[in-house]
């Protein structure tokens, strides 16, 4: 197994071009920020951008959890990729990851400023200062489900490489995502249940759905809807309850960036007409 890593200072573009890297490279599995990446997909590890402070994301992204360490062990030995490539701000930190997750030390360091201009570094260090924007190099369908009350935006990148090599194209999209993680805001935000109902409230009476009565269970992992409801008599009521299924989650997650895990969309009585 062969160790690579693209190291240098925070924000300044590494996750953004780890892909490129990867595809360069011949990389089968990325370390970064405590996950570990293979083909798009999420295989173990817990994020750095999860954790509520500072400290707590430089613990997970060094993996200093035993638990944390083990898993992404566990997974390497399982596939064993020939090639992987370690993100970190340093050779140190690549070193560190490298032990923590008994790794070979990397064979190779790999500069930003060998792939990225001073110019895309200086605008990549501007959003993070301003915005607090981290990249995940992993589609957002992978993203969503781990980032629940995070606000996630999908990124479809085209990258030009200054340095394909031989007989690899130039030119390279990449299906990523941004986050904004909860050590980048000032303070903490809630979204108590009251909202969430008077939302779903909303949706139904939208859907045609009467009387609801919602219960929600919020957790570290997401939100689950009980959901109790009445409806005219006189019409298809399947396709009308998965419908209203179906619109109240998009709405939910589009509005609160909370992942839905479940609802549980009861049809409790039927009102008929009057006479």
């Amino acid at each position: 197994m062969e160790v690579l890593a693209l190291i240098g200072p925070s924000g300044s573009g590494k996750s953004y071009r780890a892909q490129a890297v990867a595809h360069d490279y011949n990389v089968e599995a990325i370390i970064d920020d405590g996950l570990l990446i293979q083909g798009g997909n999420i295989l173990a590890g817990c994020s750095a951008k999860q954790q509520p402070t500072r400290v707590g994301a430089i613990k997970a992204a060094l993996f200093l959890d035993e638990q944390q360490a083990q898993e992404v062990r566990q997974k390497l030995n399982e596939f064993k990729p020939q090639r992987i490539l370690i993100i970190g701000t340093s050779e140190s930190m690549a070193q560190r990851i490298a032990r923590r997750l008994q790794l070979p030390e990397p064979a190779r360091y790999i500069s930003i400023n060998e792939i990225a201009s001073p110019r895309e570094i200086a605008r990549a260090q501007q959003i993070r200062r301003r915005y607090g924007k981290h990249v995940i190099p992993a589609p957002t369908v992978e993203v969503k489900s781990r980032f629940s009350g995070t606000i996630i935006e999908p990124l479809r990148i085209f990258l030009r490489r200054r340095n394909a090599p031989p007989g690899k194209s130039r030119n390279l999209w990449v299906e990523q995502t941004t986050v904004r993680p909860t050590f980048t805001f000032l303070g903490k935000f809630y979204i108590a249940d009251s909202a969430l109902i008077q939302i779903c409230e909303y949706v139904l009476k939208k859907s045609g759905l009467l009387q609801p009565h919602i219960q929600v269970q919020s957790t570290p992992a997401g939100i689950s809807l009980l959901v109790e409801v009445s409806a005219n008599y006189g019409q298809p009521l399947r396709p009308l309850l998965e419908k209203a299924r179906d619109r109240l989650q998009e709405v939910i997650e589009e509005m609160t960036a909370l992942r839905v895990l479940k609802i549980d969309l009861i049809l409790k009585t039927l009102v008929l007409p009057e006479k």
